[in-house]
């Protein structure tokens, strides 16, 4: 639907908008999720540099939105975070306070911003829900990701006190789907998997999962993920942020996700656990009561179904895979 019409009345702003989310929420509104009064702007850091105030603030100027959703971020695997905690707290606090401020500063209605599960207290009790943030420390591995991250519900409450904003944020389980990261060294997880099984597979050698494969998540399909998303931009009120995961019954260990990848791959080589490299968090286990209540027959992808639709786009899409 073209502006010309008169019908557009929200312009909403994707920041990064080529990762694995931003990708997601643009095929699910290409494919009819999205309304005639929406006109859909995803951009990247090749539009504007977002440690920029300046650059920032010209991308809102030039866009106009008057809703964001917010996914830029850098982002990375335990191995990357346990390098450059720093790198990961200085990027993140620039990026964020640059695009809350200029989003207040232009007359922006609302933002929601996306955090994650891995940012909840090291010490706590499960199941983790959002009035448990601010807790205690993150895990030492990814602290300078996790307080740059917590520091997103601190403004939104911030802006929405002294300035009345609608800006919030969400708290996804840990994602995955087609236009992953699937690097092995810095990529999270289940790409990192995917993109051994595929190797492996190619060279006829034995699957080596780092780590002892007994730690637990809770992982969400980035197309189930976008479709949450419109909900909370489009009907999600409160300043308070909200977990969006699968049940905590839906929970899978890392040895039986690389077994999932490994069916969905047709993999018939052996599996090999390399106990001297760090497990990281046992489990983040975190409660989607609140979702629930909001959504009560929200239905998500059954994880093997999921697991097969990413291995397929990451073999049709090797050469051109981020990896």
């Amino acid at each position: 639907m073209t502006e010309a019409t008169g019908l557009v009345t929200k312009r909403i702003l994707v920041t990064g908008g080529t990762g694995l989310v931003g990708k997601a929420i643009e095929k699910v509104v290409a494919d009819g999720e999205g309304r005639p009064d929406e006109k859909w702007i995803f951009v990247s850091s090749r539009d504007a540099d977002l440690t920029n105030a300046a650059a920032t603030k010209a991308l809102f100027e030039q866009h106009k939105p008057t809703h964001v959703i917010h996914l830029a971020a850098m982002v990375g695997g335990l191995f990357k975070n346990i390098r450059y905690n720093l790198d990961f707290w200085r990027r993140n606090v620039h990026i964020n306070d640059n695009v809350l401020h200029s989003a207040y500063e232009t007359g922006v209605q609302k933002v929601v911003s996306c955090l994650s599960t891995c940012i909840f207290p090291d010490k706590t009790t499960y199941p983790i829900d959002e009035s448990m943030i601010h807790n205690g420390p993150p895990h030492s591995s990814n602290f300078g990701y996790s307080y740059a991250k917590r520091m997103i519900d601190i403004q939104n409450r911030g802006y929405f006190e002294q300035h009345g904003c609608r800006f919030t944020a969400v708290i996804p389980t840990n994602v995955f789907g087609p236009h992953d990261n699937f690097n092995i060294e810095d990529g999270h997880v289940l790409p990192g998997l995917i993109h051994k099984v595929y190797l492996a597979k190619q060279t006829g050698s034995a699957l080596t999962v780092w780590g002892t494969g007994k730690p637990r998540r809770q992982f969400i399909y980035s197309l189930d993920l976008a479709r949450l998303f419109l909900w909370v931009l489009r009907e999600y009120d409160e300043v308070e942020p909200i977990i969006l995961s699968v049940g905590e019954e839906d929970e899978v260990s890392i040895r039986e996700a690389a077994e999932a990848i490994a069916e969905a791959m047709d993999f018939t080589g052996e599996l090999l656990f390399d106990t001297t490299k760090a497990d990281g968090q046992f489990k983040k286990t975190a409660s989607n009561a609140k979702l629930r209540r909001y959504l009560p027959g929200f239905q998500f992808t059954p994880f093997r179904q999921a697991v097969k639709e990413t291995c397929a786009w990451f073999s049709a899409n090797y050469t051109n895979a981020r990896k």
